[in-house]
């Protein structure tokens, strides 16, 4: 109980904390400004027999060879469990230029067991457009690993079939952006919300003069900037260290349903209604007795059952919240009757049932 009691003391204290008013470059992002997915298909050779024999990668296995004047007799099937067929992926950051390189993971498609001491021959990275963005290469870096005896037993640690290699692609061709088209730039807010994107053009305006920024709707807001690459750079730059406060979040509980983690937020309110929290235990024990009849009389041993029924019944609280209490009112009540989470998540239902409950309800 001590336990429950300091989570809602720190989820408490945390909700009541005077706003902060956040930088526009971590309330925003810039439209047209993404990371883009890159896949790509290759072959990780030089493991420890713990690589695949699926057909694909005997294909693969041969097309490679082909590819290097390694001509395989069409009757031979190139087995080895010193390769396998892995997927690649890999987030091409904005802006990225030819010869800049990125991480990459790779991953067993096959039934390969590790990939641990593998290398990645050089395979292409594709976008969603089918063109190659990127080509990757090296040695994988694999935390997980797995041992296995002869009778089928088995240990692994984390994941032995995914690695990731540092820097493992080079960039070949760059994405087109829109940062440097038209006469405006769009700020998409990360969460939308009227009452920021208010805020955020209001606070530009402040600084560039009126009708600089102009909010679009819940999440958009447009806003005039300079043709010139540099000098577009440079009004960026001025606008995303402006501060700006957010508004305040949409009254909302979320309850963890798994774990028994609840947070309420900070604007949750509880129109007037009593609550009694209570519990019936009913117990039944039921025991066996002999009845064993006198030495000198004739009878018969009986078996005969007894049955116990005890009922426990917990004494109930009952709490009442005035009309717009407040989350302070709410954590010292549901403490006061001593509820546990499980009994606190019924609570909090049936309040939103009720009707009482004047906040989003969320169950995860």
């Amino acid at each position: 109980m001590k336990l429950f009691n300091s989570v809602f003391a720190l989820v408490m204290l945390a909700a009541t904390t005077v706003a902060q008013a956040d930088r526009i470059k971590d309330l925003t992002s810039v439209a047209g400004v993404r990371s883009n997915q890159l896949v790509g298909y290759g072959l990780v050779v030089g493991l420890d027999g713990t690589g695949d024999k699926t057909a694909f990668t005997s294909q693969t296995f041969r097309n490679m060879l082909n590819n290097f004047g390694v001509v395989i007799p069409p009757n031979v099937n190139p087995q080895s469990k010193n390769i396998a067929a892995v997927a690649i992926h890999a987030d091409l950051p904005p802006f990225a230029k030819p010869g800049q390189s990125i991480d990459i993971t790779v991953s067993a498609i096959g039934d390969a067991s590790s990939l641990r001491g593998g290398s990645l021959l050089m395979a292409p990275l594709k976008g969603a457009d089918g063109q190659v963005y990127a080509l990757a290469q090296g040695n994988l870096v694999v935390s997980g690993f797995g041992v296995q005896g002869g009778d089928g037993s088995r240990l692994s640690l984390n994941v032995p079939s995914v690695g990731r290699i540092a820097n493992g692609a080079t960039v070949e061709r760059v994405v087109p952006t829109s940062f440097n088209q038209g006469d405006s730039l769009v700020l998409n807010l990360n969460k939308p919300d009227f009452t920021t994107a208010r805020r955020v053009a209001e606070q530009i305006n402040a600084l560039l003069g009126p009708q600089v920024a102009l909010a679009m709707d819940a999440t958009s807001i447009q806003v005039r900037a300079p043709r010139a690459a540099d000098q577009r750079v440079s009004f960026l730059s001025v606008l995303e260290n402006l501060e700006v406060t957010p508004a305040a979040e949409v009254a909302k509980v979320v309850i963890n349903s798994r774990t028994g983690t609840i947070v309420i937020g900070q604007n949750v309110r509880i129109s007037p209604v009593a609550i009694t929290h209570g519990g019936l235990t009913v117990s039944i024990n039921e025991n066996l007795g002999v009845t064993q009849p006198n030495a000198l009389a004739q009878g018969e041993t009986v078996i005969s059952p007894r049955t116990g029924i005890e009922v426990d019944q917990n004494s109930g609280r009952m709490f009442q919240f005035e009309p717009g209490a407040t989350l302070q009112s709410v954590v010292e009540a549901v403490n006061a009757v001593g509820a546990a989470p499980g009994d606190l998540m019924a609570i909090l239902e049936a309040l939103k049932q009720s009707g009482a409950l004047r906040a989003e309800l969320m169950v995860i």
